[in-house]
């Protein structure tokens, strides 16, 4: 389980619109287009996947600096432990191809960390070849979208106890997406890059349903753009990503993991209503523009319908 990080692109920013249930709209300009997030009074819990190596380790480590409580998910025992072991904090292991370790992961989280203030969503990759998952899902779907949509449903009950916030990396590439939640995966139009897109298309649709469906019970979310950042991140594919990730020099042109993870210690630490617009994408710490179907709250439900029919799980009623 890699930390997700996104191919650079150029994007334009506006302020983005109101969201229907959510608790933000009345928030103060200067807050949302990237001012400083007031001090806490208290240090926040803060769950993070994909945290073994990139932004996800490096937003670890800023917010471990800054007094909060981290927790480190990672795939792979080994880095997670690595991560975790110099900032004093809890670790666990998930390999998110597999629905059976996301529910694992879920009752360790629930029986270990009895508040979670912030759940970031940050796992994720780009996969050169179209393969099924074990639970018959195509790869880049199960662990960009499928796998952070189980987990967030299984620990639903505890964000909204703790009034949370819901923190999805998504990328540029959404603008890319053009996916028919019935047909998830389809392997008729399938490309590395196209499989990423949706998923990262999918990951804003997913923050825009959460705060429609339960703004109004203290939940906010969000999905940020980190920027094209400099870690291993399709390094080992076929793609045309692969020399920015892969070579020394597609590499220069990258950030640093360390300002890819800036939005998302922002988003972490910040409050929605005052600092973020709950239900909105992010680049830089402000609004930024992306493909206009993350605003259609008809496709947002039907892929709330469809994932949550994938997983297992009862969707419950319709967004309001």
């Amino acid at each position: 389980m890699r930390a997700a990080t996104a191919p650079p692109g150029r994007l334009f920013r506006r302020r983005s619109g109101s969201v229907a249930g959510a608790r933000l709209s009345w928030a103060p300009r200067r807050f949302i287009r990237g001012g400083p997030v007031e001090q806490q009074d208290d240090p926040r819990t803060i769950v993070i996947t994909g945290a073994s190596d990139g932004i996800g380790a490096a937003a670890a480590r800023r917010l471990r600096g800054d007094g909060h409580e981290v927790v480190v998910v990672g795939r792979s025992a080994e880095k997670t432990a690595a991560v975790a072991r110099p900032l004093g904090a809890r670790h666990f292991s998930a390999d998110f191809a597999r629905l059976a370790d996301v529910r694992r992961l879920a009752g360790e989280l629930r029986e270990a960390v009895p508040r979670v203030d912030v759940l970031v969503n940050n796992a994720g990759g780009i996969f050169d070849r179209r393969e099924l998952t074990e639970d018959g899902h195509e790869t880049t779907w199960q662990v960009n979208h499928l796998a952070p949509f189980l987990l967030t449903q299984l620990l639903l009950d505890r964000l909204l106890e703790s009034r949370a916030a819901v923190v999805n990396t998504s990328s540029v590439a959404a603008r890319l997406g053009r996916f028919r939640p019935e047909d998830l995966g389809d392997d008729r139009r399938w490309s590395p890059q196209r499989a990423y897109g949706d998923t990262k298309l999918a990951n804003i649709l997913f923050a825009r349903g959460l705060a429609r469906r339960h703004g109004e019970q203290g939940l906010a979310a969000a999905a940020f753009h980190p920027g094209g950042v400099a870690t291993n991140f399709a390094s080992s594919t076929s793609t045309p990503l692969r020399f920015l990730y892969g070579t020394r020099l597609g590499r220069r042109l990258m950030i640093s993991p360390e300002r890819g993870a800036e939005t998302l210690v922002w988003l972490a630490e910040g409050t929605a209503g005052r600092d973020w617009e709950s239900g909105g994408y992010y680049e830089k710490k402000r609004p930024a523009r992306t493909n206009p179907r993350a605003h259609d709250d008809a496709l947002a439900d039907a892929l709330w319908q469809r994932s949550a029919e994938l997983v297992g799980l009862s969707p419950g009623p319709s967004a309001r």
